[in-house]
């Protein structure tokens, strides 16, 4: 199975390394990296040029924001399943991938997914929180529940029948397309119960208080274009996040 890993990057020369040396670590004997630079300026495609190996796809060219660069990276990817890599996460092993493909090897699944550990942006040693996801099932969706993007792979034609990214939204194209897929696409998925991904906090959507407002806003339109709920849910989902901030001893790097 040849799995895909698409980074969409601009101006990450501080955690591009990281990213890269992660993917190229990974011990499943197919894998791809599609990085898709959206023209940086601080030696950011430098550094990618450097670290990267042969089989990497790079392309660096003007786009149209984050959802637009992942959106052109998938139509590059060559792989039977495709998933994402933020330009500041890495994977919390090198068996990511090879455990990814293996559940995949019922052909009835379409998605897997993990978690995820948010670690400090200036200690990747201190996580933050920690978002155990469970089992999924289509009632949690009215509940707020949602899989962790980072850590969401998916097979080829997920994309081809359910669409990719809708650039309309600028911060929750993410969980809009999940809905997408897992509600009006009922897409079967399977749950890896241990941590896939690390990101570093201090992302796009919380980044201010205005950011903040405007996520909210557009997951409620995400809700209910894709049916799945209105303000309750929205209030469930941010409520569900309080308890990623209380770890166990187990929980902590």
């Amino acid at each position: 199975m040849k799995i895909s890993v698409v980074t969409a990057v601009l101006n990450r020369a501080e955690t591009i390394r990281d990213t890269i040396d992660s993917v190229r670590a990974q011990n499943h004997d197919n894998v791809e990296h599609v990085i898709q630079d959206g023209g940086s300026r601080d030696g950011t495609l430098e550094i990618v040029r450097a670290a990267a190996d042969a089989s990497a796809v790079i392309v660096s060219e003007k786009d149209e924001g984050i959802y637009d660069g992942i959106n052109r990276g998938i139509a590059r990817a060559t792989g039977d399943v495709i998933g994402l890599m933020h330009s500041d996460d890495f994977f919390a092993s090198n068996a990511v991938l090879a455990k990814v493909a293996d559940a995949f090897a019922d052909p009835s699944i379409r998605g897997v997914y993990g978690d995820l550990q948010y670690i400090a942006a200036d200690n990747p040693a201190r996580v933050v929180r920690h978002w155990r996801s469970g089992e999924f099932n289509l009632a949690k969706l009215r509940q707020g529940w949602m899989p962790p993007h980072p850590t969401l792979y998916l097979r080829r034609e997920v994309f081809d029948e359910h669409g990719l990214y809708d650039t309309s939204f600028s911060i929750a194209a993410d969980y809009d397309a999940m809905l997408r897929y897992l509600a009006p696409g009922k897409i079967k998925l399977a749950y890896i119960p241990e941590v896939l991904v690390k990101m570093r906090l201090g992302g796009e959507s919380n980044r201010s208080l205005g950011r903040i407002l405007l996520k909210s806003r557009e997951d409620l339109r995400a809700l209910r274009r894709n049916g799945v709920g209105g303000i309750s849910t929205l209030a469930a989902k941010n409520l569900s996040k309080l308890g990623q901030f209380i770890m166990k001893d187990d929980q902590s790097i």
